[in-house]
């Protein structure tokens, strides 16, 4: 599997590719990097989103998980940059209920990218697994108002 890691003003963050398609975005720095087209095409792609200018990430996803999950992650997917949604409505178009949505949102392994932050609970902002939990959260959805809003 191969790692490339970017700086971000969430900390580091580093994405892994393997067999042709992204894996993982996890926090932190990796030990080790390679620049293979993909990851660098990725890299470029988030340190523009983090300036303000990709809404929508053209990306090949391959996240490791059961069918609903993968049921669930695509529906994150489907959500407009800029517009956030909630547990309840989530589980309206992939199935289950909200607590098992917050399941699987918490097991997303490609966060921003698949952007389960811009689900919120029914009472605030919900959870958010980053290192920066509802810090990283509120960035986020600050980011892509602003920019929704310019």
């Amino acid at each position: 599997m191969s790692q490339l890691s970017l700086h971000s003003p969430l900390g580091p963050l580093t994405l892994s590719e393997d067999e042709g398609a992204i894996v993982a975005l996890d926090w932190g720095w990796g030990r080790d990097q390679s620049e293979t087209p993909l990851l660098v095409r990725a890299r470029d792609m988030l340190e523009r989103y983090f300036d303000g200018e990709v809404e929508n990430f053209d990306l090949p996803l391959a996240p490791f998980g059961t069918a609903y999950r993968q049921r669930v992650w695509s529906a994150l997917r489907d959500i407009p940059y800029g517009s956030t949604t909630n547990y309840k409505k989530l589980a309206e178009i992939a199935g289950g209920s909200a607590r098992s949505i917050g399941g699987a949102m918490a097991t997303n392994p490609i966060p921003i990218l698949i952007p389960c932050h811009r689900v919120l609970g029914s009472r605030g902002l919900g959870g958010y697994s980053g290192e920066g939990g509802l810090d990283d959260k509120e960035f986020l959805l600050g980011l892509e108002q602003q920019r929704h809003e310019a």
